[in-house]
């Protein structure tokens, strides 16, 4: 798990580096697209049949359309927004998948619980900032990225358990082109060769993006999740590092105050979780 937070986070770190000079949609192709092919020179490796039925269920579909808003909007964040402040309002996830489980899938979620949850959304808006001077929309897109990828984890909890790793990973990033698709059509931007840098940016990116999916997967599939699960916040720690050290960017008081609230609280909940378990 630590190994998938800290690709995840290198990932994240080289797209908003390639954004300095490519458009956004162009990167969702070009990464979405070398992560099919990666994943399915896998799934044909292991035998695993690239479509089968189980692909066009209801969970399945309604994975690839949280992929599309989720890696959307995330990527037009850490474009747009300082990679510190992305990465601490993407951990917020795990709560607003607390939230989607209770309401659509009826688990029991106890009154701690929900404080819980009520105290990391206050660490988001904490960090946003609306209703004052420092608020910025860009803020929101990795809001909705955070969102959507609540949407995803929720969808992938309900897909056939039939389909392995590898075909999760390839349809996931069949969505991150068409995310770059539609978007590449509504921005009408032209495509641009990639610079050396870009080029190398990206080519580093998708392996390690892949990488970063099967160790996650690998991890939660494999490990006590209640053991693996609270390492998900590590991610903090590498992308702000990263932030900071490759990018110049600096904290300040809202990011560290939001962070403390959202980590406190998704532990909590972790923790109760477990307990409820006993």
């Amino acid at each position: 798990m630590i190994g998938a937070m800290a690709a995840f986070a290198a990932e994240d770190a080289l797209i908003k580096a390639a954004s300095e000079t490519l458009p956004a949609g162009q990167i969702l192709i070009l990464f979405g697209l070398g992560g099919a092919l990666l994943f399915a020179a896998l799934a044909m490796i292991d035998g695993k049949p690239l479509f089968s039925a189980a692909v066009v269920s209801r969970p399945m579909l309604a994975r690839v359309v949280f992929e599309v808003v989720g890696r959307l909007f995330y990527v037009l964040a850490l474009a747009l927004i300082p990679l510190s402040t992305a990465t601490v309002i993407l951990q917020a996830t795990p709560l607003v998948v607390v939230i989607g489980a209770a309401v659509f899938f009826g688990e029991s979620v106890g009154w701690r619980r929900w404080g819980a949850v009520v105290l990391g959304m206050i660490g988001v808006l904490v960090i946003v900032k609306p209703g004052t001077e420092a608020f910025s929309l860009l803020s929101l897109l990795a809001v909705i990225g955070m969102i959507g990828f609540a949407g995803r984890d929720l969808a992938s909890r309900a897909a056939p358990r039939s389909l392995a790793t590898s075909i999760l990973g390839l349809y996931g990033f069949l969505a991150v082109l068409v995310a770059g698709v539609l978007f590449s059509f509504w921005q009408r931007a032209p495509f641009v060769v990639p610079d050396r840098d870009a080029a190398l940016y990206l080519t580093v990116a998708v392996p390690v993006g892949v990488g970063a999916y099967a160790l996650l997967m690998r991890a939660m599939r494999t490990g006590d999740v209640s053991a693996v699960t609270p390492l998900r916040y590590t991610r903090l720690l590498f992308g702000i590092a990263l932030g900071i050290v490759l990018f110049g960017e600096r904290l300040n008081t809202s990011i560290i105050v939001g962070s403390a609230f959202i980590l406190l609280s998704g532990l909590f909940v972790i923790w109760r979780g477990k307990r409820a378990e006993l």
